[in-house]
């Protein structure tokens, strides 16, 4: 009795589908744990100081570039050791209305927007960022000075999220010791030192007005301490100071 030769069976078809779909759903996992490890370090910072940021790491890298034995300046205060001067003119310079929003302040966001692309036109450098307290400790401690959509829409969620687990005092507390005064010199503490010689609790009205003026840019009033800008702003400043609340 003779058999008809056994044909082999048809090749798998690769699903695209399945692929497409496995691969979206490993990216949906990865951005969820992205967000909850976020999560955890806000935590964790509520309640325990940070040893550095990311905005210090990457200034450090910066500096040994040019030098392999650069060392940043930044010693830790706690928020009763910081002069209530330094408090108000931070305020007063950078976010008046910090005590009474959730984080951030979607005015403030259009305005920057609306003046940047002004001066996008005209082809100036000059830009405004209009970001509150809370968005640059999200910026300063988690993220990068990099301007991109993605990056400012990570520090909007992080944002909201300190705002939900941290006081308010916390918020600055964290905001004085970690922000950029200088050539690798960050924080309140450190920036005392190099400017005045005394330490952040020391602080005069003047002096501390004086820092809050140079905060925009740090780097350049680090070497440039007696522009007419940085004095005039000064002076705004040391005029504003008592019309702003602190935590």
């Amino acid at each position: 009795m003779s058999t008809s030769p056994r044909r082999g069976a048809p090749p798998r078809r690769v699903s695209w589908f399945r692929i497409i779909t496995g691969a979206l759903m490993a990216l949906v996992s990865l951005a969820i744990l992205y967000q909850l490890w976020f999560l955890f370090m806000v935590f964790w910072y509520a309640h325990q100081n940070p040893g550095g940021s990311a905005m210090m790491r990457a200034e450090l890298t910066r500096l040994q570039a040019e030098d392999p034995d650069a060392r940043l300046r930044y010693e830790w205060a706690d928020y009763d050791k910081i002069s209530r001067n330094l408090k108000r003119a931070v305020i007063a310079s950078e976010d008046a209305n910090f005590t009474e929003h959730e984080g951030v302040e979607w005015d403030a966001i259009r305005k920057a927007w609306e003046y940047n692309q002004r001066q996008a036109a005209r082809e100036s450098s000059k830009r405004r960022g209009g970001s509150t307290i809370t968005q640059q400790v999200a910026k300063n401690l988690f993220l990068s000075g990099d301007r991109s959509y993605l990056r400012k829409g990570q520090e909007l969620v992080l944002a909201y999220t300190i705002e939900h687990v941290m006081t308010k005092e916390r918020i600055l507390e964290l905001y004085l010791n970690v922000a950029e005064w200088g050539v690798g010199v960050f924080g309140a503490e450190a920036a005392a030192q190099h400017y005045y010689g005394v330490g952040a609790a020391q602080l005069s009205a003047s002096q501390a007005a004086r820092l809050a003026a140079m905060l925009p840019n740090p780097r350049y009033y680090d070497k440039h301490r007696n522009t007419s800008y940085l004095n005039a702003r000064t002076g705004t400043l040391l005029r504003r100071m008592n019309m702003v609340q602190i935590p």
